[in-house]
């Protein structure tokens, strides 16, 4: 079956930003500081378009890398590697954060967010996306 990569992971992180920034733009609406997150990090327009650039880019290689992981099994542990190192990632730029501006919200606020984004995306590639569910096949094939 062909894949587009590029599509398929576009439309993720679409889904996987737009979140994430209701999230960010709710969470400071009910603290009273509308937008304050968006400011700290640059403005609202500056933030947005850098913030869908990026989830953007991280949907398509994470697209890109359970394709080629249809084909090489092994891949997964990269992908779920490369997960962790994300994560830790947010974690220290979450502490960074909550120094420069965000003050202790900063965890509701980035870390919060980067959860549900990425409880999102992986709610939306185990349930829906094929090649996930060619790999379960494989493996249940695998294992009679």
């Amino acid at each position: 079956m062909k894949h587009n990569s590029l599509w398929e992971g576009t439309r993720l992180g679409l889904v996987v930003a737009t979140t994430i920034w209701v999230w960010l733009a709710g969470v400071d609406a009910i603290v009273g500081q509308p937008f304050r997150t968006f400011t700290v990090l640059g403005g609202i327009v500056q933030f947005t378009l850098l913030h869908y650039l990026l989830n953007v880019a991280y949907g398509v290689a994470i697209v890109w890398a359970l394709h080629r992981a249809a084909r090489e099994p092994s891949l997964v542990m990269g992908v779920a590697f490369g997960f962790f190192i994300l994560e830790f990632g947010f974690a220290m730029l979450t502490i960074l954060l909550s120094h420069l501006g965000l003050g202790e919200l900063a965890w509701v606020r980035i870390l919060g967010g980067n959860l549900v984004g990425a409880a999102l995306a992986a709610v939306l590639l185990f349930r829906t996306h094929p090649v996930v569910r060619e790999l379960r096949q494989a493996e249940s094939q695998e294992d009679d």
